[in-house]
Parts: C-alpha cells; sequence; structure tokens
C-alpha cells in the first residue's frame, strides 16, 4: 500500500505514520521538515515542501499516484479545493481529517454519532470543517471523488498537556496557585491518546467501505474537568486550588480561549464508537487518560527546557481570578 501523508510530524499524524511503517506501508511524508519535537520516523519518504505552495507540489508530487493521500492539515475550504485539483486521479481514497468539534453545539441528544448534525455557532474554526466536508461531499456525489472524513476528538500524546495553558497551569498548581477550570467542573469529557486514535485510523486507510462516508474515532472512558486538573496536581504531588469561571466570562478576557470553551469544551461529549469499531474489528482504546497522563508530566519533568511558562497567560490567569474574587461573596 503506498499513502501519502500531508503533514506526518504532528500530534495524531505521528502516530498514524509510525504504525504505518510497523504495517509495511509504503509511507511519503509530505511537509516543511521543521517539527523537532516530533521529527519525521525513519523509513517514511519525506517530500520536503510546502503544500501552499501549489506549482512547487505539483513538481513534487509528479509521476505519482497514492493508494491514500491523508490530509492533516487542512483548515479551511479553499485549502480542500487546492486539494481537489492535486490529486483528482491520482489516488484510490483521500482522507480529510476534520474534528468531532464540528458536531451540533449545544448538544442535543447524547451520545454523539456520526449522524448528529453539524453546527457550530461559537467556533470558526469548527464552521470551516464543516465547510470542507461539504465541499467533498459534493466532489463525491458530482464527481464520485473518493473522500473519508475521520473527526477526531481531543487527541493527545506525551508532548501535548490537554487543558489551556499547558505547562503554565501545571506550574502554577507546583506553585500551590490557583488555575482556572470553565464552567463548573463537571461537564464531561473524553481524552484519546494518539496511540489508541493510530489503530484505528489506519484500519481505515484504502478500506472501499469507508468511501464516501465519516468517522469519529474516541476514547470510551468518560471524565469531569475537574478529575482532569486534579489528576495532573495529584501526579505533581499538590493538592489542586480549582476556580470555577463561567466560559462566557473567560471569553470576555480572551476570544481565542472563549472560542474554543463556548465551541467545544463547554459541552458534555460522550461518543458511539459503534461506527469505527466495526469498521476496524477488534480495535478498541486501551489507554486510560491516567496512564496518559503520567506519560505527559514524566516527559515534561525529564527535562526543564521544555517547561515553557507563558508569562501572558498567566497574567491573563491572575487578572480573571482577580476579578472573579471581587465579585464572589467572602467564604
Amino acid at each position: 500500500m503506498k499513502v501519502l501523508f500531508i503533514g506526518g510530524t504532528g500530534i495524531i499524524s505521528s502516530a498514524c505514520a509510525q504504525l504505518a511503517l510497523e504495517q509495511g506501508i509504503d509511507l511519503y511524508l509530505f511537509n516543511r521538515g521543521q517539527n523537532q519535537t516530533r521529527p519525521a520516523p525513519t523509513g517514511a519518504h519525506l517530500i520536503q515542501a510546502d503544500i501552499r505552495d501549489l506549482p512547487a507540489t505539483r513538481a513534487a508530487l509528479s509521476g505519482h499516484t497514492f493508494d491514500s493521500v491523508v490530509e492533516f492539515i487542512a483548515y479551511t475550504p479553499d485549502q480542500v479545493e487546492a486539494d481537489l485539483e492535486l490529486f483528482r486521479g491520482k489516488t484510490g481514497q483521500y482522507v480529510f481529517i476534520s474534528s468531532a468539534s464540528v458536531y451540533q453545539k449545544p448538544v442535543g441528544n447524547l451520545p454523539i454519532t456520526e449522524s448528529t448534525p453539524l453546527t457550530n455557532p461559537f467556533w470558526l474554526y469548527s464552521r470551516n470543517k464543516i465547510a470542507c466536508e461539504e465541499r467533498l461531499m459534493r466532489a463525491y456525489r458530482e464527481e464520485n471523488f473518493p473522500f473519508t472524513v475521520v473527526r477526531p476528538s481531543h487527541t493527545y500524546d506525551k508532548t501535548a498537556i490537554p487543558i489551556s495553558g499547558g505547562w503554565t497551569v501545571l506550574e502554577r498548581m507546583r506553585r500551590e496557585q490557583p488555575v482556572i477550570v470553565h464552567g463548573d467542573g463537571t461537564t464531561l469529557w473524553v481524552m484519546t491518546h494518539h496511540q489508541d486514535f493510530a489503530r484505528a485510523f489506519n484500519g481505515l486507510l484504502a478500506n472501499p467501505h469507508t468511501i464516501g462516508d465519516s468517522f469519529h474515532i474516541t476514547h470510551d472512558e468518560v471524565l469531569t474537568w475537574d478529575q482532569i486538573y486534579r489528576l495532573f496536581a495529584r501526579l505533581l504531588g499538590v493538592e489542586a486550588r480549582l476556580v470555577h469561571v463561567a466560559s462566557e466570562v473567560i471569553n470576555a478576557y480572551d476570544a481565542r480561549w472563549g472560542a474554543s470553551l463556548l465551541g467545544d469544551k463547554t459541552h458534555t461529549v460522550v461518543f458511539d464508537n459503534t461506527k469505527i469499531k466495526r469498521a476496524v474489528p477488534g480495535w478498541q482504546a486501551q489507554i486510560p487518560f491516567h496512564h496518559g497522563a503520567e506519560e505527559i508530566v514524566r516527559w515534561y519533568l525529564a527535562d526543564a527546557t521544555r517547561q515553557k511558562f507563558d508569562r501572558a497567560f498567566n497574567d491573563l490567569t491572575e487578572r480573571i481570578l482577580a476579578a472573579q474574587a471581587a465579585v464572589l461573596p467572602a467564604a
């Protein structure tokens, strides 16, 4: 099987790439070769170029056809349009990595299935992903373009602290300072390790039963946000000091942070993974988040240079906490 990954060194794609090589796939990675944290794996063919430079991309791909092309780094319809021009007649399957944030917000019914409506009035990122999916569906209907959509939820690896603020929040915990949790901390959330994701995802490659269809790939484990924060605190050997702040308030202070909350994390998500399990028989997410969190903490504590403290985020946290304290009655 000859497969092209556009990207290939990100959180999700790095695990898919490594597994693909272990499975004997003839893997090509199309990227700029600039990821120092997750370099291209040994054994992959690296095509080092910028996919947004269309003349250079056409030249680099000249003469190639692929069983599957996987687009990990397209976020807008114009980027998908360019891919349509590049890969018509040159691949048996074009896999678009979308996002589980495209599902209806607020969620109308749980659990979320692939037939849950796609609408997100709060987050432009999600609306753009929806528009990409709609363009691919039109290409499938009008010209039989062989697309597959995959929707990850919150997927992480050891380098990615899956809470807003990243290491800065963990460092505040180590200093026994309060940290912000959106809402009341009881919203249900799902974390998926990138290796679990890869084992399901690679089973979709060059699979004719996936054409024209969509799949989400998530863990079945469900956690509250308070549980997630307290787990990190426990692994750091401290007591968590959690301050709950409404997502709307956070949005008023920082629209980017707020959009990711109001458009996604504010809402309880529970996914029905029946469809991906049917498409990839025997697949089951196996890595619970407490194991993944241990891996994250070990990785950061092993090298102080990884512990990037974001002073701007820290200052933002202090401003929000101060405003919250001013309006809350004294204990």
